[in-house]
């Protein structure tokens, strides 16, 4: 079995193993450059994710198969600083107490376990490298969707520069996440709360100014 990372080839045992335990073996037995990172090997921490034939996926779930081509995640991104700029925790809370159905609503965001998948599998982030990512702006319907959180109106600002009008609702940060999380789907909704808000989409797309001659410098 041999499978190519980074250009380079490598030949495994030709029996199942996931590839973190293949890169493990690589490491000690063929490689000792070789850099990855791993630290659960149970799905849970998301520090081995890579991309495995394209596709975002964790190493230490993913069984190898011959011929498979193996690469780091694309768009490094500095998660923590754009949970920052949407400052992505409760500000003014309620008293209203959670209640099961409440928590629910907001159990699935609350699951990303960080490992920068989403990110990697965005196509905004090649061309616009200042744009929020889909988990922060995941996070932000999190905090939307809590009914404890009072202040929704300064959540919704903080996402309309380089945030839900940049996403082009392709899916592939949906289809990429391990967690089940749809960002796709969160983006959709901060999107409905923003126009009910008041806000609207800045840049309309090219067809709609085509076919109703709209001029935004009008």
């Amino acid at each position: 079995m041999k499978i190519e990372i980074q250009n380079r080839t490598y030949e495994l045992p030709s029996h199942e193993q996931t590839l973190l335990s293949a890169l493990v073996y690589i490491r000690e037995n063929i490689d000792p450059t070789l850099k990855f990172n791993y630290n659960c090997k149970s799905g849970a921490c998301g520090s081995c994710a890579l991309r495995v034939n394209n596709q975002e996926t964790l190493s230490c779930e993913y069984k190898v198969k011959d011929g498979d081509k193996i690469e780091p995640l694309l768009h490094k991104t500095d998660v923590k600083n754009r949970l920052k700029k949407v400052e992505s925790w409760l500000h003014v809370e309620s008293l209203k107490p959670m209640g099961e159905a409440s928590e629910q609503k907001i159990e699935q965001q609350s699951d990303c376990i960080l490992c920068s998948s989403c990110f990697s599998a965005c196509p905004v982030l090649y061309v616009k490298p200042d744009f929020l990512g889909p988990y922060a702006l995941t996070r932000v319907w999190r905090y939307i969707a809590d009914i404890r959180e009072k202040d929704k109106h300064g959540f919704i600002e903080r996402v309309q520069k380089e945030g839900i009008w940049d996403c082009t609702l392709c899916g592939e940060c949906t289809l990429a996440c391990p967690a089940g999380i749809d960002p796709k789907a969160d983006i959709l909704h901060l999107r409905t709360k923003s126009m009910q808000a008041g806000y609207f989409d800045p840049a309309p797309p090219q067809e709609f100014q085509d076919d109703f001659g709209f001029n935004p410098n009008f």
